[in-house]
């Protein structure tokens, strides 16, 4: 799971693996560790029914899924699950979830593409 954040976006990626466990379990989750004590945890949850929403409380985000969001998610034309948070003073939340999809082109960093989903913009053998 990789996560983004600028400004009021927060961006999460899920793999396949990631995204089935989800879709199994309910629930994927990780952390970034800063040290003893220092920990930032992340997390999406499959909820019932609802509005996509997002929390942050314990030192840890929460991104909340409605189950039919899920199942559309699931399609392989879908993408993304894209949504906006109203804050109290005005403002908003973008939340954005996506299938991590592998790179077209190679990148420095060695990064494992085994577990993302085929880019759909890769031509085909």
């Amino acid at each position: 799971m990789k996560l983004r954040i600028r400004g009021n976006t927060i961006r999460i990626r899920l793999s396949q693996s990631e995204m089935t466990r989800l879709v199994g379990t309910g629930l994927v989750q990780d952390a970034v560790e800063f040290g003893p004590d220092a920990r930032l945890g992340y997390r999406v949850a499959v909820v019932p029914e609802g509005a996509v929403c997002a929390s942050y409380r314990s030192d840890c985000i929460d991104v909340g899924l409605p189950r039919a969001a899920i199942d559309r998610w699931q399609r392989p034309e879908e993408v993304s699950v894209r949504a906006e948070q109203a804050l109290d003073d005005g403002r908003s939340l973008t939340i954005l979830v996506e299938k991590d999809f592998a790179c077209l082109s190679p990148r420095d960093a060695e990064e494992d593409e085994t577990d993302l989903f085929p880019n759909p913009g890769r031509p085909s053998a």
